[in-house]
């Protein structure tokens, strides 16, 4: 039975947890989702899971290494300094083929920034992060309501793909109050039959999980592997939003709460008699590159928006390949992109 309610965005993120089964929750306080990791440690100890707040971010990560091994659903999360402190083990989770959950609430940067919302960590995300040839799944939220489902929906990619999976929110998400629609129903928390966890060998014969791989040409032949692995999330698990753009003659490219002012400034675009529409990539990876390059060659320009100096407008230029102009507006650390503004380039553009 679904049932509705009013949470924060950051709870949002813990309520999906909890519906997904997580046991393990292990992070470090950094505004601005210090929300997520404070309902954490309220709900995990009535469910009968484990919280833990760490020492540092690093010691977070690798907690969730840990549990991850043993089978259990985890996560961690924090904001961009904090994502970048645990990039080595989030590598180290890639290479050794474990499921777990990462968060980002961005904040302003370079360096510790601000406490704003910001989007100036997508290329942190969607090229891996850390060192070696290794890709994450990259799931935007842009409501509360999705803060919720795509953390669902990042447990099941996880441990269908035995891989890492990353939310990459922002603190104006983060913070914002909307009501909701989540199942209210009895949550499954065994640990589930996995050929590879370490739950001890006692009547069967040892399990090792590593990412150490010195024998000639051994490590190539494992990259090939993860690499194949990585072909067939981008085949599968491509998801975005597509908003008015069977006649539009310019269309917005926006994720995250940059795509919440971009709809907004196309409804008002629309009833000023521009033709305007909107992609609204939901996974930043694997991007949505056939769909945005389809549209390409039907309109006469594209406008990426971001909320950081563009990063997300490579990938777009990449997927579009010359077929249309490709326009930026941005505005980094930490400003809300204005309708207004938006409104005021799209003019520009269309003249």
């Amino acid at each position: 039975m679904k049932k509705r309610i009013l949470i924060r965005g950051n709870d949002a993120i813990g309520e999906g947890a909890i519906q997904s089964g997580c046991m393990a929750y292990f992070g470090y306080p950094i505004t601005p989702q210090n929300e997520l990791t404070a309902y954490m440690a309220k709900i995990m100890p009535k469910i009968g899971g484990v919280f833990i707040q760490a020492e540092s971010e690093i010691a977070a990560i690798n907690m969730v290494f840990g549990a991850s091994l043993t089978g259990v659903r985890t996560m961690t999360s924090s904001s961009s300094p904090g994502i970048s402190l645990k990039q080595e083990g989030i590598s180290y989770m890639a290479a050794c083929q474990l499921p777990g959950v990462i968060v980002n609430v961005q904040r302003g940067g370079p360096g510790l920034g601000n406490i704003a919302g910001s989007q100036g960590d997508y290329f942190q995300a969607t090229r891996g992060g850390g060192h070696g040839d290794y890709r994450t799944i990259v799931l935007a939220p842009y409501s509360v309501q999705e803060m919720f489902d795509l953390t669902c929906l990042s447990f099941e990619l996880a441990d269908k793909y035995r891989s890492p999976v990353m939310v990459l929110s922002d603190g104006v998400v983060g913070q914002m109050l909307e009501p909701i629609h989540k199942d209210d129903k009895n949550v499954e928390r065994k640990i589930k039959d996995k050929d590879w966890i370490l739950d001890g060998c006692k009547g069967r014969e040892p399990r090792m999980v590593r990412s150490l791989l010195l024998g000639e040409e051994e490590l190539e032949k494992y990259n090939w592997e993860l690499n194949n692995k990585y072909k067939r999330i981008k085949e599968q698990e491509i998801r975005a939003e597509l908003y008015n753009v069977e006649d539009a003659e310019i269309v917005i490219i926006a994720y995250g709460i940059a795509a919440r002012m971009g709809k907004q400034a196309v409804k008002e675009a629309r009833r000023q008699g521009l033709k305007i529409g909107m992609i609204r990539p939901i996974t930043l990876w694997p991007f949505p590159e056939q769909i945005v390059g389809n549209i390409a060659q039907k309109v006469n320009s594209i406008l990426v928006i971001e909320m950081s100096l563009g990063q997300m407008i490579e990938d777009v230029k990449l997927a579009v390949e010359g077929k249309t102009k490709v326009h930026f507006y941005g505005r980094p650390g930490g400003s809300v992109l204005e309708v207004e503004e938006i409104l005021d380039k799209l003019r520009e553009i269309s003249n």
